[in-house]
């Protein structure tokens, strides 16, 4: 059936339209692009991060044993040798994701190009098994990392996690490794947890599939609120990495009285304070 002219040139309008309304083709994503990515969950690639923002390894104060123990970790795993996923969780501020970071500088500072740090949002758990497929292809090894990671009421996404973490036909592909941190010790709140007790014919099996996720972290490692020594430490190292000129008894009262304003010592509010301080002296701290 021949078609005249004007309804051949609508259809050729609407044909036009569609294609500007189509998502562009998917870009292949280069695992060797950079040393850092966020997984962009809704085009399904990784973006690379041009500077990933971090401090000195030798800065962060007071997580020298959570600090060892995971760069020994991370060590292996970039060796080619088993390592483990880990949960870094407790106090908000002292430097959990931090140490990440900067322990994924130190061990391509150590090896160039020997790990990739990929972060995903935790709104895209579910997404989990698609950015291990396009890692799983890739020849470089990975730590996927996710900041803040927890579950709250009627939230499914931790099963994508679970499957991924001990459990599926295909398992964690061998060149990558999740990192994740969070401040709840079992990625749910408490009174999830006692809802769940409470209403459940068996309150040991209601949450038993929630908890165990933490469980399948080989790896957990705790952070607490620190001392005063410990954030006075922080600020001292701070100062003297970044050549701020304050000392002594000066420095101290200031420290002090800043963390006195919070309400709260940690590794994040020594920060917020050397942010201060640097601007006033007019020093960068990049």
């Amino acid at each position: 059936m021949s078609l005249d002219a004007d309804t051949h040139a609508l259809l050729t309008r609407i044909a036009d339209a569609l294609d500007r309304l189509a998502p562009p083709p998917s870009v292949p994503s280069d695992i060797h692009a950079a040393d850092g990515f966020i997984w962009n969950a809704e085009h399904g690639r990784l973006d690379p991060v041009k500077k990933i923002n971090r401090v000195d390894m030798n800065l962060l104060k007071g997580v020298e044993l959570q600090r060892k123990t995971l760069l020994e970790n991370t060590q292996r795993f970039a060796r080619g040798f088993p390592a483990n996923n880990a949960l870094l969780w407790g106090a908000r501020g002292m430097g959990k994701s931090s140490l990440v970071k900067a322990i994924h500088a130190e061990i391509n500072a150590e090896t160039p190009g020997a790990l990739a740090l990929v972060e995903m949002h935790r709104e895209d758990m579910e997404s989990l098994p698609r950015l291990l497929n396009v890692l799983r292809d890739g020849d470089r090894r990975a730590i996927v990392f996710c900041d803040d990671l927890s579950f709250d009421h009627q939230d499914n996404a931790y099963k994508s996690l679970k499957a991924v973490l001990d459990g599926g036909i295909e398992g964690r592909p061998d060149n990558v490794l999740f990192y994740a941190t969070s401040n709840r010790r079992h990625l749910m709140a408490r009174d999830m947890i006692e809802n769940e007790r409470s209403t459940a014919i068996n309150p040991s099996e209601a949450v038993e599939e929630k908890v165990s996720l933490s469980d399948r972290f080989g790896l957990w490692l705790g952070f607490h609120t620190c001392d005063q020594d410990t954030y006075f430490a922080m600020i001292e190292g701070y100062v003297a990495a970044y050549d701020i000129p304050v000392s002594g008894d000066e420095l101290i009262a200031r420290a002090r009285e800043w963390s006195v304003t919070r309400g709260s010592r940690s590794g994040r509010v020594a920060w917020q304070f050397i942010q201060d301080l640097a601007g006033e002296f007019g020093k960068k701290v990049a």
